[in-house]
């Protein structure tokens, strides 16, 4: 089993085939879009594939150490960025094709109109431990 970080980005990849942004959605659609995600996470739990998921505020800020005694640096917020992540999902699955396969269904959600977003997905897999050597 491997695990994979699946990114939704509410801008920063390239648009999708159904790019009306979600402050334009009715309610209805919201919920629709919402019961989806809940559906699709629901599934997948039942299989054993889901490991977490959450969305995301669009607000955020840059935190850095910035030396002993001293507090922290903060920078932001920067909800006008360029790219913004929007949620994710962890996901388990046996292979990377399996993991495309759900980042392809998770794309399907539904969006303005009720007809699927198509969204690109970012698909990352979790870094994996070198091999250790032993003499």
């Amino acid at each position: 089993m491997a695990k994979y970080l699946l990114l939704k980005h509410y801008r920063g990849a390239p648009a999708p085939v159904n790019d009306v942004p979600m402050d334009q959605w009715t309610p209805e659609e919201i919920s629709a879009h919402i019961q989806y995600m809940r559906d699709f996470a629901a599934r997948l739990e039942g299989t054993g594939e889901f490991v977490d998921g959450q969305a995301l505020a669009p607000e955020g800020t840059f935190v850095r150490y910035d030396g002993e005694g001293r507090p922290p640096v903060t920078d932001g917020p920067f909800a006008e960025t360029k790219d913004l992540i929007a949620g994710w999902m962890v996901i388990d699955v046996d292979s990377y094709e399996r993991a495309v396969e759900l980042a392809g269904e998770l794309s399907a959600a539904p969006g303005a109109g009720g007809k699927p977003i198509h969204e690109w997905l970012e698909l990352r897999p979790f870094l994996a431990e070198p091999p250790t050597v032993t003499e």
